[in-house]
């Protein structure tokens, strides 16, 4: 699997390696190294902001300079918001996932100033995060997981929408079309005045109604009780 390593650049506060730990795991990736990390990344703040991910920090590798960081790998990029005077491919994080191979690192600079030129100029591409042009400042573990997060979902094959039914399941035609019957019958059982031309409209808006609603059986039966209908 072509998970990419991240790669945090004199990172400043421990409790940000420690999110970013958080972050790494919440998007299945373990691989973390630090480059001069001015706060331990295994003190009791790192551990704590990590919320259970302390794995990554305890397998953490730190490393006197980025390019001792960088010597095994075969693709590096950076992240900057600001744009260099460099030519250089940029890639949206989304872009990136379409183009990451094995022994990939992704370069994170310091909270404050983010990554120095000098390490953008050892990095094959740049990934550039979209925002607002007006306010481009990330916390360090945010910029980790939004890119992480794109990576995780190029792995994985989720449905765009899921209804969860738990212990029921979702209604057949035939049971809420049964329902829409004796919904009928009770209103016209109970004396309902409705005109002729406006019968099959009203019938039809009851019909979009409960079909839109994706009604589960238990939500029929509920309905039948309620309306205090029966099959008879």
């Amino acid at each position: 699997m072509n998970k990419p390593q991240i790669i945090l650049i004199k990172p400043q506060l421990a409790e940000n390696i420690g999110m970013t730990a958080r972050a790494m795991m919440n998007c299945g990736l373990d691989d973390l190294r630090l480059v001069t990390p001015k706060e331990s990344h295994l003190s009791d703040k790192a551990i704590s902001a990590s919320s259970g991910a302390d794995e990554i920090l305890k397998n953490a590798t730190v490393y006197n300079s980025t390019r001792e960081a960088i010597a095994d790998l075969e693709h590096v990029y950076a992240t900057t918001a600001r744009r260099r005077d460099m030519i250089k491919n940029i890639f949206t994080p989304e872009a990136f996932v379409k183009e990451i191979s094995d022994n990939t690192g992704i370069l994170f600079g310091p909270e404050r100033t983010g990554l120095e030129n000098d390490d953008i100029a050892l990095a094959d591409a740049i990934i550039e995060i979209p925002l607002n042009p007006k306010h481009t400042s990330l916390n360090l573990s945010q910029a980790v997981l939004i890119i992480g997060y794109e990576w995780y979902k190029s792995q994985t094959s989720q449905p765009d929408k899921q209804l969860v039914t738990n212990k029921t399941k979702v209604a057949s035609k035939e049971q809420l079309l049964s329902f829409l019957d004796m919904l009928e019958k009770k209103m016209d059982s109970q004396g309902r005045k409705i005109s002729p031309e406006k019968r099959p409209r009203m019938i039809r808006n009851l019909h979009n109604i409960f079909n839109r609603a994706e009604l589960t059986e238990q939500e029929i039966n509920t309905l039948l009780g309620m309306f205090n209908l029966t099959k008879d």
